[in-house]
Protein backbone atom coordinates (compact mmCIF):
# COMPACT_ATOMS: atom_id res chain seq x y z
CA UNK A 1 0.00 0.00 0.00
CA UNK A 2 1.29 3.77 -0.22
CA UNK A 3 -0.01 6.80 1.53
CA UNK A 4 -3.22 8.89 0.56
CA UNK A 5 -0.97 11.44 -0.85
CA UNK A 6 1.19 9.38 -3.20
CA UNK A 7 -2.33 7.72 -4.32
CA UNK A 8 -3.74 11.18 -5.13
CA UNK A 9 -0.44 12.01 -7.13
CA UNK A 10 -0.76 8.61 -8.65
CA UNK A 11 -4.36 8.96 -10.06
CA UNK A 12 -3.38 12.60 -11.11
CA UNK A 13 -0.23 11.45 -13.48
CA UNK A 14 -2.57 8.60 -15.17
CA UNK A 15 -5.64 11.16 -16.09
CA UNK A 16 -2.46 13.14 -17.19
CA UNK A 17 -1.08 11.24 -19.53
CA UNK A 18 -4.67 9.14 -20.31
CA UNK A 19 -5.01 12.94 -22.03
CA UNK A 20 -2.46 13.37 -23.84
CA UNK A 21 -2.45 8.99 -24.92
CA UNK A 22 -6.01 9.96 -26.44
CA UNK A 23 -4.92 13.09 -28.36
CA UNK A 24 -0.92 13.12 -29.25
CA UNK A 25 0.56 10.02 -27.81
CA UNK A 26 -1.13 6.88 -29.56
CA UNK A 27 -0.11 8.44 -32.49
CA UNK A 28 3.49 7.69 -31.42
CA UNK A 29 2.88 3.90 -30.46
CA UNK A 30 -0.14 2.58 -32.54
CA UNK A 31 -0.63 -0.81 -32.99
CA UNK A 32 -1.15 -2.85 -35.97
CA UNK A 33 -1.56 -5.89 -34.43
CA UNK A 34 -4.64 -8.61 -33.01
CA UNK A 35 -2.70 -7.35 -30.01
CA UNK A 36 -3.84 -3.39 -30.81
CA UNK A 37 -5.60 -3.55 -27.28
CA UNK A 38 -3.71 -5.44 -24.60
CA UNK A 39 -4.63 -5.58 -21.57
CA UNK A 40 -2.27 -3.77 -19.29
CA UNK A 41 -2.59 -0.40 -21.47
CA UNK A 42 0.24 1.44 -22.69
CA UNK A 43 -1.49 4.16 -20.00
CA UNK A 44 -0.65 2.32 -16.97
CA UNK A 45 3.13 1.58 -18.46
CA UNK A 46 3.35 5.37 -18.70
CA UNK A 47 2.17 5.93 -15.58
CA UNK A 48 4.14 3.61 -13.84
CA UNK A 49 7.47 4.77 -15.07
CA UNK A 50 6.76 8.48 -14.39
CA UNK A 51 5.20 7.68 -10.68
CA UNK A 52 7.77 5.41 -9.49
CA UNK A 53 10.71 7.71 -11.20
CA UNK A 54 8.92 10.91 -9.47
CA UNK A 55 7.76 9.99 -6.38
CA UNK A 56 9.79 7.25 -5.13
CA UNK A 57 13.03 7.68 -7.22
CA UNK A 58 13.36 3.97 -8.87
CA UNK A 59 14.77 4.68 -11.99
CA UNK A 60 16.03 0.68 -13.21
CA UNK A 61 13.12 -1.53 -15.02
CA UNK A 62 14.01 -4.12 -12.06
CA UNK A 63 13.81 -1.25 -9.12
CA UNK A 64 10.22 -0.22 -10.86
CA UNK A 65 8.51 -3.59 -11.36
CA UNK A 66 9.45 -4.55 -8.32
CA UNK A 67 7.64 -1.65 -6.73
CA UNK A 68 4.74 -2.03 -8.65
CA UNK A 69 4.17 -5.64 -7.89
CA UNK A 70 4.97 -5.14 -4.35
CA UNK A 71 2.86 -1.77 -3.62
CA UNK A 72 0.52 -1.44 -6.85
CA UNK A 73 -0.82 -4.44 -7.72
CA UNK A 74 -4.34 -3.17 -6.46
CA UNK A 75 -4.03 -0.77 -8.87
CA UNK A 76 -2.31 -2.62 -12.09
CA UNK A 77 -3.63 -5.95 -11.45
CA UNK A 78 -2.89 -7.04 -15.49
CA UNK A 79 1.11 -6.20 -14.17
CA UNK A 80 3.08 -8.72 -16.84
CA UNK A 81 5.91 -10.12 -15.95
CA UNK A 82 8.93 -8.08 -15.93
CA UNK A 83 10.17 -9.81 -19.11
CA UNK A 84 7.16 -8.64 -20.58
CA UNK A 85 7.33 -5.32 -19.43
CA UNK A 86 10.73 -4.30 -19.64
CA UNK A 87 9.77 -5.37 -23.12
CA UNK A 88 6.67 -3.02 -23.83
CA UNK A 89 8.55 -0.28 -22.61
CA UNK A 90 11.07 -0.33 -25.06
CA UNK A 91 8.07 -0.12 -27.91
CA UNK A 92 7.93 3.18 -26.00
CA UNK A 93 10.63 5.50 -27.38
CA UNK A 94 8.29 7.45 -29.56
CA UNK A 95 5.65 8.28 -27.06
CA UNK A 96 8.30 9.67 -24.52
CA UNK A 97 9.68 11.65 -26.77
CA UNK A 98 6.45 13.00 -27.58
CA UNK A 99 5.70 13.31 -23.96
CA UNK A 100 9.29 14.92 -23.35
CA UNK A 101 8.71 17.75 -26.29
CA UNK A 102 4.84 18.18 -24.80
CA UNK A 103 6.13 19.19 -21.35
CA UNK A 104 8.86 21.57 -22.01
CA UNK A 105 6.86 23.69 -24.73
CA UNK A 106 3.40 23.35 -22.19
CA UNK A 107 4.76 24.63 -19.41
CA UNK A 108 6.65 27.57 -19.49
CA UNK A 109 7.44 29.32 -16.11
CA UNK A 110 7.17 33.03 -15.82
CA UNK A 111 10.33 34.99 -16.13
CA UNK A 112 11.54 33.22 -19.16
CA UNK A 113 13.31 35.66 -21.08
CA UNK A 114 12.09 36.15 -24.93
CA UNK A 115 15.77 37.89 -25.87
CA UNK A 116 18.59 36.03 -23.42
CA UNK A 117 18.95 31.89 -23.95
CA UNK A 118 22.18 30.01 -22.61
CA UNK A 119 23.29 27.12 -24.74
CA UNK A 120 25.47 23.90 -23.60
CA UNK A 121 25.83 20.64 -23.81
CA UNK A 122 25.88 17.90 -20.88
CA UNK A 123 27.23 14.07 -21.63
CA UNK A 124 25.18 11.10 -20.45
CA UNK A 125 27.78 8.47 -20.37
CA UNK A 126 27.49 4.42 -21.24
CA UNK A 127 30.73 3.61 -20.72
CA UNK A 128 33.80 5.39 -18.92
CA UNK A 129 36.65 3.67 -20.05
CA UNK A 130 38.44 4.94 -23.31
CA UNK A 131 39.88 1.85 -23.83
CA UNK A 132 36.40 -0.09 -24.77
CA UNK A 133 34.28 -0.19 -28.18
CA UNK A 134 30.81 1.68 -27.36
CA UNK A 135 29.10 -1.25 -28.93
CA UNK A 136 25.89 -0.21 -26.97
CA UNK A 137 23.12 1.57 -28.84
CA UNK A 138 26.04 2.27 -31.82
CA UNK A 139 23.24 4.17 -33.91
CA UNK A 140 23.25 6.71 -31.22
CA UNK A 141 26.44 6.86 -28.97
CA UNK A 142 30.35 7.26 -29.96
CA UNK A 143 33.46 7.98 -28.18
CA UNK A 144 33.79 11.89 -26.89
CA UNK A 145 35.55 13.88 -24.25
CA UNK A 146 33.88 15.88 -21.09
CA UNK A 147 36.37 19.04 -20.77
CA UNK A 148 34.34 19.79 -17.24
CA UNK A 149 35.33 16.54 -16.02
CA UNK A 150 38.72 15.19 -18.05
CA UNK A 151 36.70 12.81 -18.99
CA UNK A 152 36.95 10.14 -22.15
CA UNK A 153 34.06 8.31 -22.30
CA UNK A 154 31.33 6.86 -24.60
CA UNK A 155 27.76 7.46 -24.83
CA UNK A 156 25.77 10.89 -25.99
CA UNK A 157 25.42 14.38 -25.58
CA UNK A 158 21.94 16.41 -24.31
CA UNK A 159 22.39 19.55 -26.32
CA UNK A 160 20.08 22.48 -24.76
CA UNK A 161 18.99 26.00 -25.48
CA UNK A 162 17.45 27.39 -22.64
CA UNK A 163 15.45 31.17 -22.08
CA UNK A 164 17.75 32.93 -19.13
CA UNK A 165 15.72 33.17 -15.86
CA UNK A 166 16.83 36.01 -13.23
CA UNK A 167 17.68 34.34 -9.96
CA UNK A 168 16.93 30.55 -11.04
CA UNK A 169 18.37 28.19 -13.19
CA UNK A 170 16.92 28.67 -16.94
CA UNK A 171 14.25 26.41 -18.41
CA UNK A 172 15.13 24.57 -21.74
CA UNK A 173 13.59 25.80 -24.53
CA UNK A 174 14.97 22.51 -26.75
CA UNK A 175 16.66 19.67 -25.99
CA UNK A 176 18.80 17.68 -29.12
CA UNK A 177 20.19 14.40 -28.33
CA UNK A 178 23.02 13.45 -30.17
CA UNK A 179 26.51 10.94 -30.20
CA UNK A 180 29.17 12.44 -27.79
CA UNK A 181 31.49 12.84 -30.95
CA UNK A 182 29.56 15.79 -32.50
CA UNK A 183 31.15 19.36 -32.34
CA UNK A 184 28.19 21.38 -29.90
CA UNK A 185 28.62 23.76 -32.81
CA UNK A 186 28.08 21.58 -35.27
CA UNK A 187 24.90 20.83 -33.75
CA UNK A 188 24.15 24.49 -32.90
CA UNK A 189 24.07 25.45 -37.10
CA UNK A 190 22.23 21.96 -37.65
CA UNK A 191 19.51 22.15 -35.17
CA UNK A 192 18.67 25.66 -34.51
CA UNK A 193 20.89 28.07 -36.30
CA UNK A 194 18.22 28.67 -39.27
CA UNK A 195 15.19 28.44 -36.71
CA UNK A 196 15.54 31.52 -34.30
CA UNK A 197 15.65 35.21 -34.67
CA UNK A 198 16.26 38.26 -32.64
CA UNK A 199 18.04 36.78 -29.78
CA UNK A 200 21.17 36.82 -27.66
CA UNK A 201 22.69 33.58 -26.73
CA UNK A 202 25.30 32.48 -24.33
CA UNK A 203 27.97 30.08 -25.09
CA UNK A 204 31.18 28.80 -23.88
CA UNK A 205 34.13 29.02 -26.16
CA UNK A 206 32.93 25.81 -28.37
CA UNK A 207 30.08 28.52 -29.83
CA UNK A 208 32.98 30.30 -31.05
CA UNK A 209 32.32 32.07 -34.40
CA UNK A 210 32.79 35.16 -35.68
CA UNK A 211 32.27 34.57 -39.30
CA UNK A 212 29.21 32.42 -38.80
CA UNK A 213 27.47 35.17 -36.28
CA UNK A 214 28.82 38.13 -36.99
CA UNK A 215 29.23 37.79 -40.64
CA UNK A 216 25.95 35.91 -41.52
CA UNK A 217 23.14 35.64 -38.38
CA UNK A 218 23.69 39.43 -36.90
CA UNK A 219 22.18 40.10 -40.22
CA UNK A 220 20.08 37.80 -41.33
CA UNK A 221 18.51 37.22 -38.02
CA UNK A 222 19.30 39.57 -35.54
CA UNK A 223 21.62 36.62 -33.65
CA UNK A 224 24.21 37.51 -31.51
CA UNK A 225 26.53 34.84 -29.90
CA UNK A 226 28.09 36.54 -26.82
CA UNK A 227 31.03 33.67 -25.72
CA UNK A 228 34.66 34.20 -23.55
CA UNK A 229 37.13 35.49 -25.50
CA UNK A 230 39.51 33.07 -27.41
CA UNK A 231 43.44 33.52 -27.67
CA UNK A 232 44.56 34.07 -31.40
CA UNK A 233 46.75 32.07 -32.93
CA UNK A 234 50.15 33.71 -33.78
CA UNK A 235 48.97 37.20 -31.86
CA UNK A 236 51.64 39.24 -30.42
CA UNK A 237 52.36 39.38 -26.86
CA UNK A 238 52.27 43.08 -26.98
CA UNK A 239 48.67 42.81 -28.41
CA UNK A 240 47.38 40.32 -26.40
CA UNK A 241 48.64 41.98 -22.62
CA UNK A 242 47.10 45.49 -24.40
CA UNK A 243 43.70 43.48 -24.71
CA UNK A 244 44.00 41.45 -21.37
CA UNK A 245 41.75 43.54 -19.23
CA UNK A 246 39.13 43.68 -21.65
CA UNK A 247 39.16 40.38 -22.82
CA UNK A 248 39.42 38.86 -19.04
CA UNK A 249 36.81 40.91 -18.03
CA UNK A 250 33.89 39.99 -20.92
CA UNK A 251 35.11 36.84 -20.62
CA UNK A 252 33.99 36.87 -16.60
CA UNK A 253 30.65 38.58 -17.43
CA UNK A 254 29.44 36.08 -20.32
CA UNK A 255 30.68 32.78 -18.30
CA UNK A 256 28.86 34.36 -14.91
CA UNK A 257 25.30 34.56 -17.01
CA UNK A 258 25.69 31.47 -18.79
CA UNK A 259 27.28 29.80 -15.73
CA UNK A 260 23.05 28.83 -14.50
CA UNK A 261 23.04 25.96 -17.76
CA UNK A 262 25.39 23.97 -15.63
CA UNK A 263 23.12 24.40 -12.02
CA UNK A 264 20.19 23.33 -14.48
CA UNK A 265 22.23 19.82 -15.50
CA UNK A 266 23.46 19.34 -12.03
CA UNK A 267 18.97 19.55 -11.52
CA UNK A 268 18.13 17.76 -13.74
CA UNK A 269 20.84 14.78 -12.93
CA UNK A 270 20.06 15.00 -9.50
CA UNK A 271 15.84 14.20 -9.83
CA UNK A 272 16.96 11.42 -12.37
CA UNK A 273 20.47 10.37 -12.60
CA UNK A 274 19.73 10.49 -16.03
CA UNK A 275 24.27 11.18 -17.11
CA UNK A 276 24.52 7.38 -15.57
CA UNK A 277 23.50 4.86 -18.54
CA UNK A 278 25.87 2.17 -17.57
CA UNK A 279 23.23 -0.52 -17.72
CA UNK A 280 21.83 0.25 -20.79
CA UNK A 281 21.58 -2.37 -23.32
CA UNK A 282 20.08 -1.69 -26.39
CA UNK A 283 19.19 1.73 -28.37
CA UNK A 284 15.30 1.38 -27.62
CA UNK A 285 16.00 1.20 -23.91
CA UNK A 286 18.91 4.10 -23.95
CA UNK A 287 16.34 6.38 -25.33
CA UNK A 288 13.62 5.38 -22.63
CA UNK A 289 16.46 6.42 -20.31
CA UNK A 290 16.53 9.49 -22.00
CA UNK A 291 13.40 10.47 -22.78
CA UNK A 292 12.10 9.16 -19.66
CA UNK A 293 14.48 10.88 -17.15
CA UNK A 294 13.53 14.23 -19.24
CA UNK A 295 9.94 13.14 -18.44
CA UNK A 296 10.74 12.40 -14.63
CA UNK A 297 12.05 15.71 -14.10
CA UNK A 298 9.30 17.91 -15.61
CA UNK A 299 6.66 15.77 -14.28
CA UNK A 300 7.92 17.26 -11.13
CA UNK A 301 7.18 20.27 -11.75
CA UNK A 302 3.94 19.80 -13.05
CA UNK A 303 2.81 17.79 -9.91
Amino acid sequence: MISREKEHKLIAIYLYICDLYDSALKFECQRFSNNAKPDFTDQELMTIYLFAGYEQRYFQINEIHSFTKDYLLDWFPKLPSYQTFSYRLNLMTGAFQALANILISSFKPEGCSDLFSIVDSMPVITSGSKNRTGKVASEITAKGFCSTKNLYYYGCKIHTMASVRVGTIPFPESMIITPAEDYDLTVFKQAWGDKIFSKVILGDKAYSDKEYFNCNKRKTQDIEMLTPIKGIKGQTDEIKQRDKAFNDLFSSAVSRVRQPIESFFNWLNEKTKIQRAMKVRSTAGLLIHLFGKISIAFINLIF
